[in-house]
């Protein structure tokens, strides 16, 4: 049967509603093609890049089996559990979960590191069905013994080369050893380097495959331009954009360093546009509430980290300026993918110093075209660089 709507879905009728509020009426590829077989128990490898559905293709499954199998809720024992890398994908999950389950008796929470254990840990002494969390804290609280991970019926490892990137995978392996065998697991990755596809064989049981990644690294719906331009003009350069162009809505400017982010926004707040920085050093309090503000429109400008930015998902994002250009080609598209959801279009600005050549060249090579160059009143000529 070939899925065209969200009606074709076998899904309860409330997650249906719920569906229906969020205005959703075709499902992205990865939900046509897993949520038929979770609802079936499979395990599930996924190859899918953010901002392609993932978190509804697991979660809607979710909800409805633990709907159709309710039991009392145990202290301390979730029976689903969601591990993700940073603080923020973990609490938009959890967002998305409330939203989707609107008219459902699932309980839920989100456990991460950076605040008070003490609101979780009571969270959990009450019970939850659903639990969303990253690894640190996990084994913390399961250290501590505030969690069981016996009755854990559905595990999801989501972000999974961000968890080999962070370092994360030795508490990964921790929490997948304290799960009960029989489970159904499904694992979601954006790339698949060889530790990630050697973690996926340990973890699942023939499992489905499937992968959504598209064509061309980049989308075509994102306009993407270069500029050329010394170190020293950096500054200057964004303040001109910014200024000069009304089409810059909300723009996400990514640095290299978390001092660099900090110096952005200082810069930017002296010529009175509205920016906020949002890294490793930030609480998680100042983390959440800078992004409230970018996502309401209160501040224009998100200066981030690459590590600190894993997981945004703001609607509307018009333009994502590379300040600095990332080492690693592959970051450079999970950058630029911020911009030009849902059908939108969007541009991506990249600005290029003498040392950072050989990014760009690297950059080109992986999405099988050159980045055009665009001239700027301020800053070096492409013969400069």
């Amino acid at each position: 049967m070939s899925i065209v709507s969200f009606s074709d879905l076998d899904l309860i009728q409330p997650i249906q509603r719920a569906v229906c509020a969020e205005n959703y009426t075709t499902p992205t590829p990865i939900q046509a093609q897993a949520i038929p077989h979770l609802l079936r128990g499979r395990d599930l490898m996924g190859c899918a890049q953010t901002g392609t559905g993932k978190t509804a293709a697991f979660a809607l499954p979710i909800l409805q089996r633990l709907t159709n199998d309710a039991r009392p809720l145990r202290p301390r024992s979730p029976r689903a559990l969601i591990l993700t890398p940073t603080r923020e994908l973990a609490a938009q999950i959890r967002d998305s979960f409330v939203v989707y389950g609107r008219h459902l008796r699932i309980s839920g929470t989100v456990i991460y590191g950076g605040v008070s254990q003490n609101p979780q840990v009571q969270a959990l002494s009450r019970g939850v069905d659903i639990l969303v969390a990253t690894p640190g804290r996990l084994l913390d609280l399961m250290g501590q013994g505030h969690l069981r991970l016996s009755s854990v019926e559905i595990f999801v490892l989501d972000e999974a080369d961000r968890m080999l990137d962070m370092g994360f995978l030795p508490d990964v392996r921790k929490a997948i050893a304290a799960l009960p065998k029989q489970r159904q697991s499904l694992f979601f990755s954006a790339t698949m380097p060889p530790a990630i596809i050697h973690l996926a064989r340990s973890l699942l049981t023939d499992p489905v495959h499937i992968s959504v990644a598209p064509r061309r690294p980049t989308a075509d719906n994102i306009e993407e331009n270069v500029m050329f331009v010394q170190t020293a003009d950096k500054p200057d350069l964004l303040k001109e954009l910014l200024l000069r162009d009304d089409a810059i809505g909300r723009a996400l400017v990514f640095t290299r360093t978390k001092h660099g982010a900090n110096k952005v926004v200082r810069r930017l707040e002296r010529s009175q546009i509205g920016a906020d920085a949002i890294h490793g050093n930030k609480s998680q309090s100042a983390r959440t509430q800078a992004l409230g503000r970018f996502r309401s429109g209160r501040v224009r400008v998100l200066v981030a980290t690459d590590i600190a930015a894993r997981g945004i998902d703001v609607d509307g994002i018009t333009h994502v300026i590379n300040y600095d250009l990332p080492n690693e080609p592959e970051v450079y598209v999970h950058r630029i993918g911020r911009t030009a959801r849902a059908g939108a279009s969007g541009r991506a600005i990249s600005f290029c110093d003498r040392d950072e050549r050989d990014y760009l060249r690297n950059i080109e090579r992986l999405i099988r075209r050159p980045v055009p160059v665009v001239e700027s009143d301020c800053g070096s000529p492409k013969s400069d660089c």
